[in-house]
């Protein structure tokens, strides 16, 4: 998004392109803020999860989930949103991204009871905890049983609008235990995927070369 333009420079190229101006433009008058509403401040204090998503520098992307209790993301205020950053696998991947390119984009969605969703996108930065709690006094202390935030990011709001339901799948939320915080590997999944065992692509062409090395190696010595 460009400053003081709602969508991007491709939105609107495409939107030309394929005749969809009109729809676009009432979209975007009717739904799109450049802030949090009180309606929407409350939508994100009864959500649970949220899908995040970022880039680096070059433009290369990663989606990941961030849960937690009801509440988890906090509105610090109508421009302003949190939400904590817990010990997880070391690897950095969301926050690593931040790093070179503050721009987020952040979708809530209500799978029980309303089903809607809310897109809140804007700029991140990282504030370790004691720094953030230091500033914010209603700043929760702890959301999920004893986790303690290691840090948190602080988005500022650019733009936030409505993800519509006709596609949203409604989900009856069921008691399940959840172990906040382990570092137990099959309790966090473990290799559910079997990516452990299995060959990386340049192991896959390496050892295909190798064949085909000795297959004409084994072609000439028998000629």
């Amino acid at each position: 998004m460009q400053m003081g333009q709602i969508g991007s420079a491709g939105e609107r190229t495409l939107q030309v392109e394929y005749g969809t101006e009109d729809r676009a433009v009432k979209f975007y008058s009717d739904q799109v803020l450049d802030h949090l509403n009180p309606t929407m401040i409350d939508f994100v204090g009864r959500q649970e999860l949220a899908f995040v998503a970022t880039a680096d520098a070059s433009g290369e992307c990663d989606n990941s989930l961030r849960a937690g209790a009801p509440g988890f993301m906090h509105v610090i205020d109508p421009k302003t949103v949190a939400y904590p950053e817990y010990r997880g696998n070391g690897v950095m991947a969301s926050l690593g991204n931040i790093r070179e390119n503050p721009h987020v984009g952040i979708i809530l969605v209500d799978f029980v009871h309303d089903l809607i969703g809310l897109h809140v996108n804007g700029s991140a930065r990282i504030v370790e905890d004691a720094d953030l709690r230091s500033e914010i006094s209603d700043l929760p202390a702890d959301h999920t049983k004893g986790r303690v935030p290691e840090r948190w990011v602080v988005v500022d709001v650019e733009e936030a609008y409505i993800h519509c339901r006709k596609h949203i799948p409604r989900m009856a939320p069921v008691p399940h235990h959840r172990e906040w915080g382990t570092d137990d590997v099959k309790r966090k999944g473990g290799d559910y995927f079997e990516a452990k065992s299995t060959l990386r692509h340049d192991e896959e062409l390496r050892q295909g070369v190798s064949a085909d090395f000795a297959a004409a190696q084994a072609g000439t010595s028998g000629s």
